[in-house]
């Protein structure tokens, strides 16, 4: 009789759990994982039957092997004797580094264009229309192979190449600059940097709370700016100036020393700079409409000026419209960086995915840890946006 009672417990508690509306959706949520799963599971074991069938080999021991193929432009030491793994982290860096730029950039135009289009000057607010308009609609595409057209036949040839304040020359194999070479006792310079850092953050912070309480403006980016310049700047003075320079010297048929950035690197980052910085634009624009015309009113009837209206007011309650459609142009500014291989820009794709992948036929492979990377950096930079966002948007009570 009890073990009777029992069953009957067990199927209500069942029977209730599916009935819940809450705990219905997790239950199916669950089972729809364990499908998903077990049908990728599935894909995976058949590929690697089939793989094995036709002698096949599945593995990730090439990265070990030389690569045998030279990179044009490295962030780090590099030659064709090192591994396709070391090949791979110089076309990463590569990545980074057009994304990371291009971000920057990209996000200084746009917001720039975004407020100048709402300008009531006229010439200005037309000018930005027809950058936006002509951008956004001419595929990105287009815009690398146009901008790196225009770097390579527009500049001269490195024996034609005039020397810009002695020191610079423009070429169409690359713009030639002075190379700063760290010497012993730079590394306090970096540590000095890094205080500064911290104190511009911290400083920012503090002039946000005096401003909450008392309504008293501090300069803190002003503030902030001179410490990160000027106390790495002090320190290195104080250290000995451990620096030395090498400059670019005309030898045979090009330059040899100093820095050079790449005429592939300067098209892909214009091109996506500018392509990107339209579409942010029009978030601006959108963003900063969005805010009631009554806020500026408001503004100036306490006689606050224009700018510190924009940068105060308007700007801090526009940004909880543009962050989450900014991050799309972010991810998708990072994913367009793929397109370097079209120019021959040797990035993630052109190393690891293209003459990698070519040279040891492991297109599954080298496709996965392309994937790989590309769906960790995008969500990596989501998240960041999105703990940024959380930070902005208001908290209701």
């Amino acid at each position: 009789m009890s073990g009777m009672q029992v069953q009957e417990k067990k199927t209500v508690t069942l029977g209730s759990l599916w009935r819940d509306k809450k705990s219905r959706g997790v239950i199916m949520q669950i089972i729809a994982v364990i499908g998903i799963l077990l049908f990728l599971g599935n894909i995976v074991s058949n590929t690697v039957e089939n793989l094995d069938r036709l002698g096949v080999k599945v593995g990730f021991d090439f990265l070990t092997s030389p690569a045998n193929y030279d990179i044009n432009q490295t962030l780090i030491e590099y030659d064709s004797s090192d591994s396709h793994f070391r090949a791979g982290l110089v076309g990463l860096l590569n990545t980074l580094l057009v994304a990371g730029c291009g971000i920057i950039v990209a996000t200084f135009l746009g917001f720039t264009a975004g407020v100048l289009r709402l300008s009531n000057n006229f010439v200005l607010s037309r000018l930005m229309q027809v950058y936006v308009e002509i951008t956004r609609n001419v595929p990105v595409l287009l815009q690398i192979l146009l901008w790196h057209g225009i770097i390579i036949h527009s500049l001269p040839v490195p024996k034609r190449a005039e020397a810009i304040m002695d020191m610079f020359f423009a070429t169409n194999r690359g713009v030639y600059l002075p190379q700063p070479i760290p010497q012993d006792g730079f590394g306090w310079v970096w540590i000095a940097l890094l205080v500064a850092i911290v104190f511009a953050v911290l400083f920012k912070r503090h002039a946000n709370k005096v401003q909450e309480q008392t309504g008293k403006l501090i300069p803190a980016i002003w503030i902030g700016a001179a410490a990160i310049v000027g106390l790495p700047v002090i320190t290195f003075l104080l250290a000995g100036a451990p620096i030395e320079m090498s400059y670019p010297v005309l030898k045979g048929f090009n330059f040899k020393g100093g820095f050079v950035i790449k005429p592939e690197f300067m098209a892909l980052w214009f091109a996506l700079s500018l392509y990107t910085g339209a579409f942010i634009a029009e978030i601006v624009r959108a963003g900063i409409q969005s805010v009631s015309h009554g806020q500026t009113e408001a503004a100036h009837a306490l006689g606050i000026r224009p700018n510190f209206t924009m940068r105060l007011v308007v700007i801090p309650q526009a940004l909880r419209v543009i962050i989450p459609p900014l991050i799309s142009q972010y991810l998708n500014l990072t994913k367009n960086s793929s397109l370097a291989i079209a120019i021959g820009y040797m990035d993630l794709v052109a190393t690891i995915g293209g003459i990698s992948l070519n040279q040891t036929g492991r297109a599954l492979e080298s496709m996965a840890i392309v994937l790989g990377v590309y769906l960790f950096i995008s969500l990596f930079i989501s998240a960041l946006m999105n703990i940024y966002y959380k930070r902005i948007a208001l908290v209701s009570r």
